[in-house]
C-alpha cells in the first residue's frame, strides 16, 4: 500500500501530439519526453493506491455522460508572469473541457480537489525554462493549428522516473449511430 500520483487528460492525437512534444523538447524543456501532449482535466493528484478502483469507477461514470465534441487548437498564450508556462490555445472545445474537468473533480467523487489557479484548458509547450526559450516557443508556435473530434479522455500515472504513463482510456457515452446507418438498419426493426 502507498500513494500514487495520477492525472486525467485529453490526449492531443497524432501527428500533432508528437510534433508538439518534439518542439517542447527542442525549446529545452527537460520534462517534455515524460509528458504526453495533452489538455489537463485533473492536474497531478496524489491518491492512496487502494482508491484507484473507485477513481476508475468514477471516471467511467463521467465518461458515460460525455459526448464527442470538436477540439481546435490555434496560436499561443502564456501564464507569465504568474506561472512560467507557454501554451497552445484551445479555441474550440474549451467549454466542454471545463464541464468535464468539473465532473472529474466533483466534490462527491474520489478525486475532489481545489485548483491552484482557475481552470483554463490549454496545451503546455514550455514550462519552467529560461525566458528567451519561452519567448521562442511563444513566437514559433504562434501559427500552430490542429483540430480533431474529442471522443474521450485517459487516466495517467506518474512513475518514480517522472514519466507519465496511460493506465486506461475512457470513451464518451454509448455507441453513436450515424444517421445514415440508422436508415440502413430499418429492415431489422419490427413493423406495425
Amino acid at each position: 500500500m502507498g500513494t500514487v500520483t495520477i492525472g486525467v487528460s485529453i490526449a492531443v492525437p497524432e501527428p500533432h501530439g508528437s510534433l508538439l512534444q518534439e518542439r517542447r523538447a527542442g525549446f529545452g524543456d527537460a520534462a517534455a519526453h515524460g509528458i504526453p501532449t495533452h489538455v489537463t482535466l485533473l492536474p497531478p493528484t496524489e491518491v492512496d493506491d487502494t482508491e484507484l478502483p473507485a477513481v476508475e469507477a468514477h471516471l467511467t461514470e463521467v465518461a458515460s455522460t460525455g459526448r464527442p465534441f470538436p477540439m481546435r487548437l490555434s496560436g499561443t498564450g502564456t501564464f507569465r508572469p504568474l506561472s512560467p508556462v507557454v501554451y497552445v490555445q484551445v479555441v474550440e472545445g474549451a467549454e466542454a473541457c471545463a464541464w468535464l474537468q468539473k465532473q472529474v473533480r466533483d466534490a462527491s467523487g474520489p478525486i475532489a480537489r481545489e485548483l491552484q489557479f482557475p481552470y483554463h484548458p490549454h496545451v503546455t509547450v514550455a514550462h519552467g525554462i529560461d525566458d528567451a526559450a519561452m519567448d521562442r516557443a511563444f513566437e514559433e508556435l504562434a501559427d500552430f493549428e490542429a483540430e480533431w473530434s474529442c471522443t474521450g479522455f485517459a487516466l495517467y500515472e506518474q512513475g518514480a522516473d517522472g514519466v507519465w504513463r496511460k493506465l486506461r482510456e475512457y470513451a464518451f457515452g454509448g455507441p453513436m449511430v450515424p444517421p445514415q446507418a440508422a436508415h440502413l438498419d430499418r429492415g431489422s426493426l419490427p413493423t406495425r
